[in-house]
């Protein structure tokens, strides 16, 4: 592609120079007057030559020149490089678009090296909140990112069916159950109050009768326990089918004890002299690693502090060949962070493994106001119920479209807005329309493109602005998924796809068959007319592998008038 084609040309007149590790940018420049790409090499070159930058640039341009499909290069203001391209450059990227098709935009990256990326792994105590379905859609959108980069990516789910939240949720469970056979017992203290505990104490009457009215032992209570787990693991893994989101393992903690995980961790770190008894407890040396402070490992009464089980997880991960590991957490583990890795490196695995994307929480409003509107979960809006109120696509895109640590504001208004200021609305939209155009050009008995026939279109014959610049923005897509996965950021797929969707509703409405009188050359003119129309499957072809990637359909009809 031209883009790689002109970045290695400036490498290499750089090494010329002497200089091989230059590092500098080759962008589209925000003006079109500006050329189609824009680079600032010669003003990174210049410390390093000794030279004034506009002196480096126009040595560059006349070295440059005659490189394919560069039309002409100038030199601009403090010493900026601007190419502008032959219209055939920049055209030949819609062929190569619709003859890849649904893989557009992938890569080989991984070179199919296994990773993991573990999320949501919310506790089953109770319905899933917002904060888990802002980690779903990350965590899945990571996937499917390094999934399109060549990665073997493995999704799992680590649920924390041990420890005290769980007998609190039993405890909890007992408490409703007997107040639905008479009795007058209390919801014990830090237990959960909400709506859903009295299904579940409801739908265990039914199964079991009284049996259990007066037993007040631990097989009763494990009982229960059991019971109310089951039924909301059920649950969160329908509500996160629901939201599209499906995982190839779930992980037991649990089963890090009964398989003695959790002993051979602390067997492992205790042998690593870096142990030592203080006040009844068994602390490890974590600031040998760069931890603020030291941590108990097993508490005064012999069991184990929560980061323990957290470490026993990880070593299990990397015996399973999971080397590389991405845990997609809310940003209240960001404590556990350091505890977690220091542990790891005590026990002889590298400094930053795992790898952690920490997203900040969520927050409703409607009318400018916030809004919780779940009575059953009591204090909190459940994903369930969000999900219902506006559709999978829109709270998927919505929790997608900021930086993960950056705390995020749904507006319910503009999620239920059906116009282009609601951004998953005009992504789709932008989709639709282009689709349709498509079918519009059926109906005329017009030739439409495909993946056989494109190539075969001239593209040197869009010279509109609007068609040059919407052409280029396609050709940035690989890039821009590349970044996205590398950097495991899914709101640069959302900031790409709302762009490019600006760019082609432009080019649609100026051009548009039935409503401007100044494209009738699409039907006297076959050549433009198949460039055009390849620059809508193209256009189409890209919406639709974003939309994909973000785990979003893409409609080919919307009801709204044309």
């Amino acid at each position: 592609m031209y883009t790689e084609r002109i970045s290695d040309a400036l490498r290499e007149a750089a090494s010329g120079w002497g200089v091989d590790d230059v590092r500098f940018r080759l962008d589209r420049p925000k003006e079109a007057s500006h050329g189609d790409l824009a680079s600032n090499i010669a003003l990174a070159l210049a410390a390093r030559l000794k030279r004034p930058p506009r002196d480096i640039a126009g040595d560059l341009a006349r070295r440059l020149a005659g490189i394919a499909g560069v039309e002409r290069i100038e030199v601009a203001g403090p010493g900026f490089l601007n190419f502008f391209l032959e219209a055939g450059a920049v055209g030949g990227v819609l062929h190569r678009i619709v003859t890849a098709g649904s893989g557009y935009g992938r890569n080989e990256d991984g070179a199919g090296r296994r990773i993991m990326v573990e999320f949501v792994s919310a506790n089953p105590t109770g319905p899933l909140h917002l904060g888990h379905g802002r980690q779903a859609a990350l965590g899945d959108v990571i996937a499917r990112l390094l999934d399109w980069s060549g990665w073997d990516v493995h999704r799992e789910f680590y649920f924390n069916d041990a420890g005290r939240q769980i007998s609190r949720l039993a405890e909890s469970v007992r408490a409703r159950y007997r107040q639905l056979l008479g009795h007058d017992d209390p919801v014990p203290e830090g237990g959960y109050h909400g709506e859903y505990v009295v299904e579940i104490a409801g739908a265990f009457l039914e199964r079991e009768g009284d049996r259990y009215e007066n037993d007040g032992d631990e097989a009763a209570l494990e009982a229960m326990r059991s019971f109310a787990v089951g039924v909301l693991r059920d649950e969160q893994k329908r509500d996160l089918a629901g939201f599209k989101v499906h995982f190839d393992e779930y992980y037991s903690e649990r089963s890090l004890y009964s398989d003695g995980r959790v002993k051979v961790t602390i067997e492992a770190l205790d042998a690593t002299g870096l142990t030592y008894h203080r006040d009844g407890a068994l602390w490890l040396r974590t600031t040998r690693f760069g931890d603020q402070k030291d941590r108990v490992m097993v508490k005064r009464d012999g069991s184990p502090t929560y980061f323990l089980p957290d470490v026993a997880y990880h070593m299990n991960k990397w015996e399973r060949g999971f080397h590389e590991v991405v845990n997609v957490q809310g940003s209240d583990h960001h404590g556990t962070v350091d505890r977690v890795r220091a542990g790891l490196q005590a026990l002889g695995r590298p400094a930053g493994y795992p790898e952690y994307v920490l997203h900040q929480m969520v927050t409703v409003e409607r009318g400018g106001e916030e809004v919780r509107f779940s009575k059953r979960a009591g204090s909190y809006t459940t994903l369930g119920e969000l999900s219902a109120e506006v559709g999978a696509d829109v709270a998927r895109y919505f929790f997608l479209m900021r930086r993960p640590e950056a705390h995020l504001t749904f507006d319910l208004d503009l999620a239920l807005d059906e116009s282009d200021k609601n951004p998953v609305y005009k992504v789709k939209y932008a989709h639709a329309r282009l689709c349709r155009l498509e079918k519009l050009a059926r109906e005329r008995g017009w030739d439409v493109p495909d993946e056989s026939s494109a190539p075969r279109a001239d593209a040197s014959l869009l010279r509109a602005s609007a068609e040059r610049e919407l052409t280029k923005q396609l050709g940035e897509f690989p890039g821009f998924l590349r970044r996205a996965a590398s950097g495991r950021t899914p709101h640069v797929v959302c900031d790409y796809l709302e762009r490019t969707a600006g760019l082609v509703n432009s080019w649609y409405q100026s051009g548009h068959p039935t409503r401007n009188p100044g494209l009738a050359a699409l039907v006297e003119d076959a050549g433009l007319r198949d460039a055009r129309l390849t620059l809508a499957l193209a256009a189409r072809t890209v919406l639709h592998n974003g939309l994909a990637v973000l785990g979003i359909e893409a409609p080919e009809r919307m009801v709204r008038d044309e």
